[in-house]
């Protein structure tokens, strides 16, 4: 099977191409500052292309309508306005203690809010000819989520701490 076999077969567009590779990007670009920053730090190299990719994928949602306009898109611009938040709250209330704890907790949340269409998406069309999920409300892709949603909040505890010990160290 060809390569371009395999993208029509997935019913991807140009645009549906172009979305899932910048936010392929974003996804990996938020891993690695997790990883390495237990958060996504605007500062940091990661946290903006995490920040520069969300922006264009959940921009580029919106004109992707083969099934109309549905809740993926109203979570696009949800983790619109949830990133640009994040970005005002980092460059202008870069010195506000209090504001590095919802900058976190926004970007956190963007990530786990972007990963509801992802996994929605990849599992109705991976692996190609015979995919994880039948449907959006397939058992598998509700259980993945609930594991992420787990995952976030024990993320979001755990940044909360570690602020809260930046803030103190700071402030002595």
């Amino acid at each position: 099977m060809t390569k371009q076999f395999k993208i029509k077969k997935m019913g991807l567009s140009g645009l549906g191409i172009f979305h899932t590779i910048i936010g392929i990007v974003a996804i990996v670009s938020a891993i690695i500052a997790f990883v390495k920053h237990g958060k996504i730090d605007l500062r940091q190299i990661s946290g903006k292309i995490y920040f520069y990719c969300t922006l264009v994928t959940s921009l580029t949602s919106l004109g992707l309508l083969k099934h109309g306009f549905n809740p993926g898109h109203i979570f696009s611009i949800f983790i619109v306005l949830l990133i640009v938040v994040a970005f005002y709250l980092a460059e202008k209330k870069s010195d506000n203690h209090t504001a590095r704890y919802f900058e976190n907790f926004l970007l956190s949340f963007s990530f786990f809010l972007s990963l509801v269409p992802t996994v929605n998406e990849t599992f109705t069309r991976v692996p190609i000819g015979h995919p994880l999920a039948k449907a959006p409300t397939d058992p598998i892709i509700a259980k993945t989520l609930l594991f992420f949603l787990i995952l976030f909040i024990a993320g979001s505890v755990y940044q909360f701490r570690k602020q809260r010990t930046i803030n103190k160290a700071e402030l002595n």
